[in-house]
Order: C-alpha cells, then structure tokens, then sequence
C-alpha cells in the first residue's frame, strides 16, 4: 500500500488481502486500531468512493481516502509537580525530566504530566492553543529520563523544530544493553513503522516505515555480559533507540516492550537517559549544550555489575 498524496492511499501487493483497518492502522491513520476503525464507522474512510466495513479485504489497485483523526481537545489543568530546572530564559526551558514521568497527556494519562507541571509553573508557552502539547519541541517516553527543550514563544518553537527537521539539533543518550557488542562504534539505519501485531510497540519497517538513523558508541563493557552505550539520534521516531538496539540484538535493559530476558537485572522501565542537548540557540544564534548526570538509580545498577 502506497501513500499517493495527503490522505490517498493506493493498495499494492504487499498489502494486498489485508483488512482495511489493519492496512490504515499500520500506515500510522491514527494512534490504535479501534480510533481506525471509529474513522470507518462514522463515514470517514471510502474505498474507491465506497464506505465499506473495517474487515474489508483489500485488493490491488483499491483507492483508499480518509479523514484525519483528530482527538477530543482536553482541558489541561496546572499540577504543582516539580520541575529540574536545568536552563531557562525568556525564549526557551530546558527540563531534566525524571523516568515515570508522562509528557503530555493522552492514552489514559490525563493528568499528572510534565506539561500539565508546565502549564503550573509558567506564564507563557508556545502555541498555546494546542491543547495537548504546549511548547513541546520534541518528546521522551515515560520511563526514558533526561533532558527536553521546552519552547516559550513561537519564535523559539519554530526555530528549535527546523533544527528537529535537519537534524542540527544533536540528542545524545546513555543507554544499559543486554550482550557485549564488539564493535566500538555503529550506525543503525533502519525504517520504524508501527506494529500492526502489538499496537503499543513500533518495529522495523522496511516497506512502509518511516527513515530511523541511530549511531551508537560503545562506552564500557561488562563480562555480565552487558554493553553501556552512548547513542546519538539522527532522526526521532517514537520508541527510535528501543527499536533499533533490539533489532540488532541488544535490547536495552529494563524494557517492558522490546527483547525478552532483559529484565533481570532491572525491571523498573528501560535504562535510557538524554544526557546530553545540542542545538543554536533561535534568539541568540548561538550553539549551546546541556548535560544531565545519569540518575542514581542508573548509577547503582552500572556499580552492581562492576
């Protein structure tokens, strides 16, 4: 199946027998299956100018067009949750975000979020009238801790998200492996679609998935066997890092959603931490960076297997 244009699709062999929520649901439609298939139900979604049902078998040459889902606006309110502060002025925030901590709100997490801490604690965000992500230049899971640039004005907002678009900005994570990896150092150039088995996780794509590119770093290893590792993203698809260790066989340890055996050691979410944030400043034009420490919890878990 082939996006043709903007919310036209053509279907192709390798898509071809699919049913029709499964093909959009994997085309990234929408954020899961169900919210696909209220898209079919209410009349949004026509085959060859045709409303058909979501099990609808797809057959080559099938025009698809839809609608763009779009989500209830939520009522974000402040939450007096504290924040660590790490650089701040009248232009942009830089946050060291703790793991555990949800970014914005959505999928059962309507409260509780870094950004309703941020509707609390500041004046002034960008694009206020986006009633999900205030300000969010770019996002971590839930359990990855570290660093996030947060935009204050427009202006900074649209200057930090060109530097997401040309990959100026360098984001740089520490990350616990399972295995030894032998080389020092590696790319791993791989598309992340979204897994059309397991709707919460993402997988390597090579058909419709979207361009990942990570390298990595080998910082130390451990006869255990365990890798720590320095990753710098290219590009920064959902769940990027988590993906592509595993593809290559080192899943990160801790994580509940990719590898198997990697939560012996520690079971509390993946050991993955933005340790370090490089980007030009959009007011000043000047390069700037920032680091956080690994958290202590991180620490420990290396010192345990030294």
């Amino acid at each position: 199946m082939e996006k043709e244009e903007n919310n036209k699709i053509i279907v192709d062999e390798i898509l071809e027998k699919h049913r029709l929520d499964e093909a959009l649901f994997s085309l990234g439609v929408a954020l899961s299956r169900s919210k696909v298939q209220s898209l079919i139900k209410n009349g949004k979604v026509l085959v060859n100018g045709k409303q058909e049902k979501s099990h609808y078998c797809l057959r080559i040459g099938d025009v698809v067009e839809y609608q763009e889902y779009t989500e209830k606006p939520l009522d974000i309110v402040g939450e007096d949750i504290p924040l660590n502060i790490v650089y701040e002025d009248d232009d942009i925030l830089v946050i060291n975000k703790p793991a555990g901590l949800v970014v914005h709100p959505g999928n059962g997490h309507y409260s509780g979020t870094l950004v309703n801490a941020l509707v609390y604690h500041e004046e002034k965000l960008a694009h206020e009238d986006d009633l999900v992500r205030p300000g969010l230049v770019h996002r971590i899971d839930k359990d990855t801790s570290g660093l996030l640039c947060i935009a204050k004005t427009d202006f900074a907002f649209d200057g930090l998200s060109k530097q997401l678009r040309d990959h100026s900005m360098h984001r740089e994570y520490y990350a616990l492996v399972k295995g030894t990896i032998y080389e020092d150092e590696g790319k791993i150039d791989a598309p992340i679609g979204r897994d059309v088995i397991h709707p919460t996780r993402f997988a390597i794509d090579l058909n419709h998935g979207r361009e990942a590119v990570t390298f990595f770093h080998v910082e130390k290893r451990y006869k255990e066997p365990y890798t720590f590792i320095s990753c710098r993203l290219l590009t920064g698809r959902t769940h990027q890092i988590r993906v592509h260790m595993n593809y290559i066989g080192h899943p990160i340890i801790g994580d509940p959603l990719y590898g198997s055996g990697n939560r012996k050691l520690y079971n509390k979410g993946q050991l993955l931490h933005a340790y370090r944030l490089t980007f030009v400043h959009p007011r000043t034009q000047k390069e700037v960076s920032f680091e956080a420490p690994l958290p202590q919890y991180f620490q420990d878990v290396l010192a345990s297997i030294n």
